[in-house]
């Protein structure tokens, strides 16, 4: 199935100059991403930062009465650990991970060297407000469109991300990540499924039909994808993952 071309490094990581690159080349760790893996916990202090390569990280809100939901999503295109470009260093939101893998940084390192380059702290910055929006729009899309259409825009970000058409993801946090019901995920997924839109078995999600996802929607997923390009630039498309050049 053709797939649009996306970035087999980390794409922010790609945009750095490369003598700026070289001196975070040596602290940058690979790490593995487990699944439901919780990088930080909300109100915690971010000692690291994470730049995934072919995973994917929620950011999640957990209301007093124990509801969650996703205010944004992270993939090879940003870093895990924002605050730390904006000069903060806590949490305030909890982390959950679908599996991948992805390159790990002291916070101080980059902190340093945000403080050294003024072509990384732009970068980096830019991404900032690529998120941000990204944020923004979500806000408007939970607010206007249909779980179909949130699922089906879920599904294609997720598919951008991990360079696979089958990612694992259980009903339960994809209902968490929408802030619905496992029950109306059930429901969606399986008119997904009807449609042969996906293929659905054990957790694992098997994307059949991508521009028929596309079709079913809503406009959110092609506005952030539009803004992340403006400001980050198109998608190098690199098939050797930076993280061969680190050892993982």
């Amino acid at each position: 199935m053709e797939k649009l071309s996306q970035s087999y490094r980390n794409r922010l990581l790609e945009l750095l100059h490369p003598l700026d690159l070289d001196r975070l080349r040596q602290h940058l760790e690979p790490v593995v991403l487990e699944y439901r893996q919780s990088l930080y916990k909300a109100n915690e202090p971010m000692t690291s930062v994470y730049f995934p390569i072919d995973g994917v990280v929620s950011l999640v809100n957990t209301m007093a009465d124990g509801s969650t939901s996703e205010v944004g999503t992270i993939g090879n295109e940003g870093v895990v650990g924002l605050p730390v470009i904006l000069g903060d260093r806590l949490a305030p939101t909890s982390t959950y991970v679908l599996p991948g893998t992805g390159l790990k940084l002291p916070a101080d390192i980059l902190t340093a060297e945000l403080e050294r380059s003024s072509r990384t702290r732009i970068v980096m910055l830019h991404y900032a407000h690529a998120f941000f929006n990204q944020v923004a729009q979500s806000a408007a899309c939970n607010h206007h469109h249909q779980i179909e259409q949130r699922c089906c825009r879920w599904l294609l970000m997720t598919h951008d991300r991990v360079h696979s058409d089958q990612f694992l993801l259980t009903q339960e946090f994809l209902g968490m990540m929408l802030g619905v019901r496992r029950t109306s995920v059930t429901e969606v997924a399986r008119e997904l499924k009807h449609q042969k839109l996906i293929g659905y078995s054990r957790g694992l999600v098997t994307i059949l039909n991508r521009s028929g996802l596309e079709k079913r929607a809503c406009e959110c997923y092609a506005v952030s994808k539009k803004e992340f390009d403006r400001l980050l630039g198109h998608p190098l498309g690199l098939r050797e993952p930076l993280s061969d050049e680190v050892g993982l």
